[in-house]
């Protein structure tokens, strides 16, 4: 009997019209694990002729997926687990991706209402537990709920600003049989609204009266689609230009007006430009990206704040201008209005500071010492991957290198956790990308630390036949913590670790494992890992001497540059 006709045999309950419903969004992929309450709907996934279900080893490792998905497409990714311990742990990704505003679906399982109101086997308040790190957290109590309930927790998650919704379904629901007269909603979409006349004026006349004015584009600037008017509203104005690590790309790195990314955790060449400025053009940034008492550390720069919605208060971000709206058309109304000014003043700044960059960059591509410096590893990884190639980097030391110098060309091409700075994340969510993005290539630039946390999905890669390239930095230790430690309490313990023969480890799996031995082996193994269509693991030892090396360096600098 085929998978059709077996569906038209199987009573239409509650969990294929949950199944209906997620297929009305345009879901495409759910990630998860099963459990004994929401076996039918786990069925009925199986069933559909719409939707991949992706069985991973661990259901935070679910979650990172959704994120991903989420995060690269927009549309508000998927993740299933059963009641108690399986919801409890997708809570990370959950938090993970409402503190990076993405959208994600949380559906698992609960207890029946016949025991929900005591203590019983594997029952815990998930909707309250859930509550704090989403937008909305709720209990399905009823088939007749499905309908709704789903169609408003997509449109939730995926309206501005987005985030996590969770939803739990009690085994009688999976249960029930009645769900054959219901029908899913019609999507409605919640559009962008054109930007206050009023708002575009003011902020003209600030403008017009600024001295040295600079743009930090953020994460909704990248959300939103508004990397073309960005760069439009940058060259016109010759305005130096920022992106915290969620922008990273929304203005391509070799433009004439990047400066870089702003977000280290120590004053870096972008810091130049915003000590000097008197006006910050916010566009699309969102406080959780970077403490904006670091942008504005004596609160006396006025700042242009251009979002789909409001600003967050904060004692350093004090916005003399909120413009909301489309983030696209009031960076194309500005531009208008503003025709004919330029701010060239920022100029010799600008050129010197990306100068800076790309001699940190060139002159890691020639360093030859092994383990390989952090700058060889950055420079080895841009040659491997094409300009709209994507790379996950998780937290860890690398994070911090990869976001100041890994250049990047167009927005969601480098992907980091920065709002609650999860370690883990890359691995898993490196297959949800190569999901969503089957004909780019992808990499997970991951430490050793976060390795093992979630390198339990090389099994899914290979059993799902999702390409899958893992780039290790090894150095047998958590690095950034290590890092931080010796800068502020001068000397670190409890941070070293030992770790397993990496290529064996691959292997044992049925993927490919490499071990770099010298600082050129590793490009020509990024190349050929890359161009595999299977999964290849990369282990490649670094030299953290490099991050004090760069602490004194930029603590010497002076800010005529």
């Amino acid at each position: 009997m085929s998978d059709a006709e077996h569906r038209k045999q199987t009573p239409d309950g509650a969990a294929e019209l949950l199944v209906r419903c997620l297929e009305n969004e345009g879901v495409e992929v759910v990630f998860g694990v099963p459990g004994e309450e929401n076996i039918r709907f786990t069925n009925a996934l199986a069933r559909s002729e719409k939707i991949r279900y992706v069985l991973t080893r661990h259901e935070q490792a679910a979650s990172f997926m959704a994120e991903m998905h989420g995060r690269l497409t927009g549309s508000a990714g998927v993740m299933s687990a059963t009641l108690g311990p399986g919801a409890i742990n997708l809570m990370l990704g959950v938090a993970d991706a409402m503190t990076n505003s993405t959208p994600v679906v949380a559906i698992t399982a609960q207890v029946g209402k016949e025991r929900n109101y005591k203590e019983s086997h594997q029952f815990v308040d998930l909707v309250s537990m859930f509550a704090p790190v989403t937008k909305w957290s709720a209990d399905v109590p009823a088939t007749q709920a499905i309908p709704e309930m789903v169609r408003r927790a997509f449109k939730t998650a995926e309206s501005e600003r987005p985030g996590a919704v969770y939803l739990a379904v009690p085994e009688d629901v999976d249960e029930a049989t009645d769900g054959s007269d219901l029908r899913p909603l019609r999507r409605d979409v919640v559009q962008p609204e054109a930007p206050s006349p009023k708002q575009i004026k003011r902020a003209v006349e600030l403008l017009r009266e600024a001295r040295r004015p600079v743009i930090l584009a953020g994460h909704g600037a990248a959300r939103g689609g508004a990397e073309e008017s960005l760069t439009a509203f940058a060259t016109a104005l010759d305005v130096s230009t920022a992106t915290t690590f969620h922008g990273k790309g929304v203005l391509p790195d070799d433009h004439p007006c990047a400066t870089g990314t702003f977000g280290f955790m120590r004053r870096d060449y972008t810091n130049f430009g915003f000590e000097e400025a008197d006006v910050v053009i916010a566009v699309g940034y969102e406080l959780q990206e970077f403490d904006p008492s670091r942008i504005n550390p004596d609160g006396d720069k006025k700042i242009v704040h251009i979002h789909r919605f409001p600003a967050e208060v904060d004692g350093s971000y004090s916005v003399d201008v909120g413009i909301i709206g489309d983030i696209s058309a009031s960076l194309d109304a500005l531009a208008t209005e503003l025709d004919g000014l330029r701010w060239t003043i920022d100029d010799e700044d600008t050129t010197a500071t990306r100068a800076l960059l790309a001699k940190e960059l060139e002159q890691g591509a020639a360093d030859e010492r092994y383990p390989l410096a952090p700058q060889r590893v950055i420079a080895d990884t841009r040659a491997a991957l094409g300009r709209d190639d994507i790379v996950l980097v998780d937290t860890g030391a690398l994070k911090m290198w990869m976001a100041r110098l890994y250049p990047t060309y167009a927005p969601n091409t480098c992907l980091i956790s920065n709002g609650l700075s999860t370690m883990g994340f890359s691995l898993p969510g490196a297959l949800a990308v190569q999901l969503a993005r089957p004909q780019t290539k992808v990499l997970a630039a991951v430490g050793d630390g976060s390795f093992l946390m979630h390198s339990q999905e090389i099994e899914t890669a290979v059993r799902e036949n999702i390409p899958l390239t893992v780039l290790i930095w090894e150095d047998n230790g958590y690095g950034l913590i290590k890092w931080k430690m010796d800068l502020e309490v001068g000397e670190n313990s409890n941070t070293d670790f030992g770790n397993p023969d990496i290529v064996q480890y691959a292997r044992s799996f049925g993927a490919k494992g490499y071990h770099i031995e010298s600082a050129g082996d590793l490009l020509p193994t990024l190349r050929e890992a890359l161009a595999d269509p299977g999964v290849s693991i990369i282990n490649c030892p670094v030299d953290y001497a490099e991050n004090m090396n760069l602490i004194e360096h930029l603590g010497h600098l002076d800010s005529a540059l």
